[in-house]
């Protein structure tokens, strides 16, 4: 899966010669008044789990090691400002080049929020009508209705909420050395484009299905309204205009020098080839920003939307893009509800990075997260830290379980392999006088006993128990999740 939302990156040169001309310099970080010091302190001691298991404090550190992450960025927003932002691990372990607050991460599906705010400008300034057939914009490419499935208009609107019925959830993007297409080969699924075409699944506007093929229409309806490159367009009228002038959507060329940008890790600790992917699929996917940056833009938001800024949209188009159209998902954004607050969020995950920013509709709070790894489980984990500290009511509230111990020869009659489909399977190993469970393309988590034969995740909601046969011979798990019972049959 390649975008997150809350229902579930060299730098030796230490300069950046960005595509527009710009210099930047690498500085370490930034240190803050007493006070401040004292919540960083509290935050980096009290990553909170979903599940608990007692009361130790969990360390930052300690978890960065535990997920194999080598870097994190946090930014925390307070009262409508940047309060603190701090870098920790290595943007690139092989050179051991720390992570700074001026690091670069891509942003991957965050991509999106920024380029609602693009598209939303346009209709702000009368280009583009949200509710017209995105035929009436593009020129270059038309949508083909060409399904039974497809029979009414797609908008603006249903693209920038998933609500458009489109095809593709998310890209892989491209390894060094391979091929770029253009966004019509990507639109059609043409070579040497690596995703299926873009086309309707149902008819618009009927149900939510994410969709980052619908967003790379949205891109090139940008760039056939304005005539001009997308990244040249976000640029000017986007990220400029939010202060994040480090920030691109550019797709990095081998000329530039570009040792700002974190090189992406796999869940093992590997580097990806070549450091990063390059995604032509660039309001979906592409844009290189760091949480200091990204706080510019969740407090504009929250600023225009109270009426007290209008940087690039007014309060009519900031309210706009933070009303959900169908059940949380807005314009750019997905909605979250703790209590009797509000939360706009988007996450994100390219190849070797994995991100996350929210921020809270009314009062001014927020914070952003982003990792150069595939394992994105410490996100929420830091996410509640903050929550906790700066006291967002009802946010975070954990359960609480209690462990049990269980023989040892029960624990290996669990060892195994176990399938829920032939492309989904769950892999149960011995780790000293506990379990541990990896699926298919996923970080091996620990489980925790609450009976014999039922055990439990801390990471994420989720229970597995384990089922006997009529000979006493464990046959199957069954993986409970999101309100669903998957069976997966032993194979090994």
């Amino acid at each position: 899966m390649r975008h997150h939302h809350f229902k579930s990156i060299t730098l030796i040169a230490l300069i950046l010669f960005s595509s527009f001309g710009r210099t930047l310099s690498a500085q370490p970080n930034p240190s803050y008044n007493k006070k401040i010091e004292e919540r960083i302190a509290r935050v980096e001691r009290s990553l909170g789990e979903a599940i608990k298991t007692d009361n130790n404090p969990i360390l930052l550190q300690e978890r960065m090691k535990f997920y194999n992450v080598p870097g994190v960025s946090i930014a925390v927003i307070k009262d409508y400002k940047l309060e603190w932002a701090r870098g920790y691990g290595f943007a690139d372990k092989e050179q051991s080049i720390p992570v700074t607050t001026q690091t670069l991460f891509q942003a991957a599906s965050i991509s999106k929020s920024l380029n609602a705010v693009g598209v939303l400008k346009l209709a702000q300034n009368g280009k583009v009508n949200l509710d017209a057939d995105i035929n009436t914009y593009l020129n270059t490419w038309k949508f083909p209705y060409d399904s039974a499935k497809g029979k009414k208009i797609i908008t603006l609107r249903n693209i920038l909420s998933h609500t458009a019925g489109t095809s593709v959830h998310g890209f892989r993007g491209y390894a060094a050395g391979e091929e770029i297409p253009g966004i019509t080969q990507i639109l059609n699924g043409e070579k040497p484009a690596n995703s299926q075409p873009v086309r309707s699944l149902f008819d618009a506007g009927t149900k939510y299905q994410y969709s980052g093929g619908g967003t790379t229409i949205s891109q090139l309806v940008v760039m056939d309204v304005t005539h001009l490159p997308y990244d040249q367009y976000a640029q000017k009228n986007v990220l400029d205009p939010l202060g994040m002038k480090s920030s691109f959507y550019t797709i990095p060329s081998k000329e530039q020098k570009l040792s700002l940008l974190a090189t992406g890790y796999r869940s093992d600790g590997n580097p990806v080839k070549g450091q990063y992917h390059v995604y032509p699929e660039q309001a979906a996917a592409s844009l290189w920003t760091n949480p200091i940056e990204l706080s510019n833009f969740i407090t504009e938001l929250q600023l225009a939307y109270v009426g007290k800024s209008k940087k690039v949209l007014s309060k009519e188009w900031a309210t706009a893009m933070i009303t959900p159209v169908m059940n949380d998902a807005a314009l750019g954004t997905f909605i979250r509800t703790a209590g009797d607050e509000k939360y706009f969020s988007h996450g994100g995950a390219n190849e070797g990075f994995r991100c996350i920013y929210i921020g809270s509709v009314e009062n001014g709070n927020g914070a952003v997260v982003m990792v150069n790894s595939d394992n994105g489980n410490i996100l929420q984990e830091i996410l509640n830290s903050i929550a906790t500290v700066y006291s967002w009511k009802d946010f975070y509230k954990p359960e609480i379980r209690i462990v049990v111990q269980i023989p040892d020869d029960v624990l290996d009659s669990y060892v195994g392999e176990y399938a829920i489909s032939e492309q989904f399977k769950i892999a149960i190993r011995r780790n000293g006088k506990a379990l541990k469970a990896q699926a298919t393309n996923q970080p091996e988590v620990d489980l925790f006993a609450e009976a014999q034969n039922k055990f439990f995740l801390k990471v994420t909601r989720a229970q597995i128990e384990f089922v006997k046969d009529d000979n006493n011979a464990i046959t199957k798990l069954i993986l409970h999740q999101n309100g669903q019972a998957m069976e997966g049959i032993r194979v090994k």
